[in-house]
């Protein structure tokens, strides 16, 4: 498996269409954005709905439970940073309950060779610091 322990993560920096999600994300609740208009569940969060163009967006938690839609094995790291981990899974997870919301995160507590497409994994926090903490998924139980 891949040694995080001694990884340092870039933080994010939340801005005013993400701050909610980083904030629900805190309180270990994955939350993302839908439509108020036509129910559109869309990550990452922008001004306006990607399918509508509605303003009337809100944050909503969701079940943490998906599928790998992609993946890539990273063997080289363009940033120090991430020595450690190599070679680790980046992983695209969509969620069951908000089809065609693509999420990126880092396949955790499993081999990078258990990466495959269809793949169930289920959400993870990873606390960054006071301030952030990084949705992260690993492979679902069962």
């Amino acid at each position: 498996m891949s040694d995080w322990s001694k990884v340092t993560r870039p933080i994010p920096v939340p801005n005013e269409w993400t701050k909610p999600f980083w904030d629900a994300a805190k309180q270990g609740v994955l939350a993302l954005q839908r439509c108020r208009s036509c129910g559109h569940v869309q990550h990452p969060p922008y001004a306006t709905c990607t399918q509508c163009i509605g303003v009337d967006l809100t944050f909503e938690p969701v079940r943490g439970a998906g599928t790998i839609y992609a993946y890539t094995i990273m063997y080289h790291t363009g940033d120090k940073r991430f020595a450690s981990a190599v070679p680790y899974a980046s992983i695209v997870v969509e969620l069951d309950d908000a089809p065609g919301a693509l999420l990126a995160a880092n396949l955790l507590d499993a081999d990078y060779t258990e990466a495959k497409v269809g793949r169930r994994v289920e959400v993870m926090f990873e606390q960054l610091n006071d301030d952030i903490t990084l949705p992260q998924f690993r492979l679902a139980a069962g």
